[in-house]
C-alpha cells in the first residue's frame, strides 16, 4: 500500500494521466492542419464550393482540438517543477534547447498564422490566407520535432557529458540531439501514426453524414481524401514501425524483449501472437508464437539471436548495479499489441472503403452515383454489398474515428512503460527524478484535481465536436463567395476594422 502511494508512483501516474489525455489532441491537430490546408489549396485552384464548405468545416473541428491541446498542454510544463524538480535540475541544459525552439519557432508559427487564418477570411486574398493555414501545419510539425527530439534524447542521451561537480547534463552537441537516429525514425513515425488518425477521424465523420444522406457533396470529397490519406499513412506507420523497432532493438533490447515476452535468448526468435507467462519466474505458460519473424524484424533475417528479458535483466545488473531492470512486463506486452492492433484496424477498415467506393470507371453503369447521391459500396463490378452490409460499414468507418486514438495512447504507455526504470536510459533512474520536498498528500491532492478537471474538459470538448459534427457544413454567405483581391477587404466598408489589429 505505501508502494501504491508513494509520491513517486503518484508522481507517475499523474505525469501518465496528463500526457495521454494531451496527446489524444496532437495528432489530431498535426494532421486535420495539413488535411485542411489542402482543402483550401483545391478551392484556390478550382474555385468549387464543395471545397470551400469542407475548409471551414473541417476548420472548425481543427480549431476546437488545438484549443484543448493547447490548454492540456500548459500542465505538463508545471509538472516539471512541481513533481520532478530533480529531473529538470539534471536535463534542464539538455531539454532548454529543443522547447526554446519549439517556443520560439514552432508555436510562433502556429498562434501567429492561426490568429489570421481565423480572422482573414473576410481581410486577406484567398491565396494569401491560404497560406496561412499551411504556416500553420508546418508549425504544428515543426512543435512535434522539437518536442520529439527531446523525449528522443531520454531514450537514447547523446550529445552531452556529466558534470560531476554540479550534477547535471550539459549539452555539447544540439545538432546531434535533434539529429540522432532515433528522433528522426520517432519522428517519422508519430507523423505518420498522426495523419493515421486524422485520416480516421475524417472518414468516421464522413461516413456519419453519408449513412444518414446529409451534405452528401462535401462529405463525398472528404470521405475520399480521408480514405486515401489514411491508407497511405497506414503503409507508412507500419515502414516507420518497422524502422523504429530495429532502433529501438539496438538502443533498449530491454523494451523489446518485454513487448514479445521473450524470455530467454532465441536463435532464430519467433513473434509472439499471443503469451500468458509467470513474471516472478520469468518465463511463459502459452505461447502462440511465429517462428524466425521476431529475428527477422530485428535483423532483417529470419536466424539472428535476439536476447531476452533474463539475459538483458543480467547484462544490466552488470553494468549498471544490483537491481530489476525488468519494466511492466504486461503492460508493454499488451501496449505493443493493441497499439499494432487498434492502428492496422483503422488501415483495413480505410482500404476496404477506398475499393468500395472506388471511381465510377471501375463500376457498371447502373452503379454509378453523382455528386448529389451517396456512393453505392461496390464489391464488384456488378455487386453492391446490398442494404444491411452498406449500413453496417458506415457504422464500422464511423467507429474507427476512435481506433487510432487508442492507438496512439497505448505507443505512449508502451513507449515510456517499456523504458523503467530509467526516466533517462542508463543514465538517470526515476526514483531519483521525483521532486524531494513534494509530499504524499500534495501529490495525490494535484493528482485528482488535474483528473478532474480533465475530465470536465473531454465532457466540454466531446459535445462540442459533436454539436459542430451533427450540424454539418454551413451554407456558404456572400463574402465567402466572394473574398478580398487585397489584404484589407474591401476598402469602402470603412467601419469594420481589420480584426487582427491592434
Amino acid at each position: 500500500m505505501e508502494l501504491a502511494l508513494a509520491p513517486e508512483t503518484m508522481a507517475r501516474w499523474q505525469f501518465g494521466i496528463t500526457t495521454v489525455y494531451h496527446f489524444l489532441f496532437v495528432p489530431l491537430t498535426i494532421s486535420l492542419a495539413a488535411l485542411v490546408a489542402g482543402l483550401e489549396t483545391a478551392w484556390v485552384r478550382t474555385g468549387k464550393q464543395k471545397y470551400l464548405k469542407a475548409t471551414k468545416f473541417w476548420g472548425k473541428l481543427f480549431l476546437i482540438n488545438i484549443a484543448m491541446g493547447v490548454v492540456t498542454g500548459i500542465v505538463q510544463e508545471f509538472q516539471f517543477g512541481m513533481n520532478w524538480s530533480d529531473y529538470s535540475r539534471f536535463v534542464g541544459d539538455i531539454f532548454g534547447a529543443p522547447l526554446a525552439f519549439e517556443a520560439l519557432i514552432a508555436f510562433f508559427f502556429e498562434s501567429t498564422f492561426i490568429g489570421l487564418w481565423i480572422f482573414g477570411w473576410d481581410k486577406l486574398p484567398k491565396k494569401l490566407h491560404c497560406f496561412c493555414m499551411w504556416m500553420v501545419s508546418i508549425g504544428t510539425v515543426l512543435s512535434a520535432y522539437f518536442i520529439l527530439a527531446a523525449n528522443s534524447w531520454m531514450q537514447h542521451p547523446v550529445g552531452y557529458k556529466y558534470n560531476r561537480a554540479t550534477g547535471r547534463a550539459e549539452l555539447t552537441d544540439f545538432w546531434k540531439v535533434l539529429t540522432q537516429d532515433t528522433t528522426l525514425v520517432v519522428v517519422f513515425h508519430t507523423l505518420t501514426a498522426a495523419f493515421l488518425t486524422g485520416a480516421a477521424f475524417m472518414v468516421g465523420v464522413s461516413a456519419y453524414h453519408l449513412m444518414r444522406k446529409k451534405h452528401i457533396k462535401v462529405m463525398r470529397t472528404s470521405l475520399r481524401l480521408g480514405l486515401v490519406t489514411l491508407v497511405v499513412a497506414g503503409l507508412l506507420t507500419a515502414v516507420s514501425g518497422d524502422s523504429l523497432g530495429k532502433v529501438m532493438f539496438k538502443q533498449q533490447p530491454m523494451k523489446m524483449a518485454s513487448a514479445e515476452a521473450l524470455w530467454d535468448k532465441a536463435a532464430p526468435a519467433p513473434f509472439s501472437v499471443f503469451s500468458y507467462g509467470d513474471v516472478a519466474k520469468g518465463h511463459n505458460k502459452v505461447a502462440i508464437e511465429i517462428p524466425g519473424l521476431l529475428s527477422f524484424l530485428a535483423h532483417n533475417d529470419f536466424s539472428s539471436p535476439v536476447p531476452g528479458i533474463n539475459d538483458v535483466n543480467k547484462s544490466e545488473q552488470q553494468k549498471f548495479g544490483p537491481g530489476d531492470y525488468r519494466p511492466n512486463i504486461p503492460v508493454t506486452y499488451w501496449g505493443f499489441r493493441w497499439m499494432i492492433g487498434f492502428g492496422m484496424t483503422s488501415f483495413a477498415i480505410g482500404l476496404a472503403g477506398l475499393w468500395l467506393t472506388r471511381k465510377k470507371f471501375w463500376l457498371a453503369p447502373g452503379l454509378r452515383t453523382g455528386d448529389e447521391e451517396p456512393p453505392h459500396l461496390a464489391l464488384t463490378k456488378n455487386r453492391t454489398l446490398g442494404a444491411r452490409l452498406t449500413k453496417w460499414y458506415w457504422r464500422l468507418a464511423f467507429v474507427t474515428l476512435g481506433f487510432p486514438l487508442i492507438a496512439n495512447s497505448w505507443g505512449w504507455i508502451f513507449t515510456e512503460m517499456g523504458r523503467q526504470p530509467w526516466v533517462v536510459y542508463g543514465v538517470l533512474r526515476t526514483r531519483d527524478a521525483v521532486s524531494p520536498g513534494v509530499t504524499q498528500g500534495e501529490v495525490i491532492t494535484s493528482l485528482v484535481v488535474f483528473t478532474t478537471l480533465y475530465a470536465i474538459l473531454a465532457v466540454v470538448e466531446v459535445k462540442l465536436l459533436a454539436k459542430y459534427i451533427k450540424a454539418g457544413p454551413q451554407e456558404l454567405s456572400e463574402s465567402d463567395l466572394n473574398p478580398p483581391t487585397k489584404i484589407g477587404g474591401d476598402p469602402t466598408d470603412a467601419d469594420r476594422p481589420m480584426a487582427f489589429s491592434y
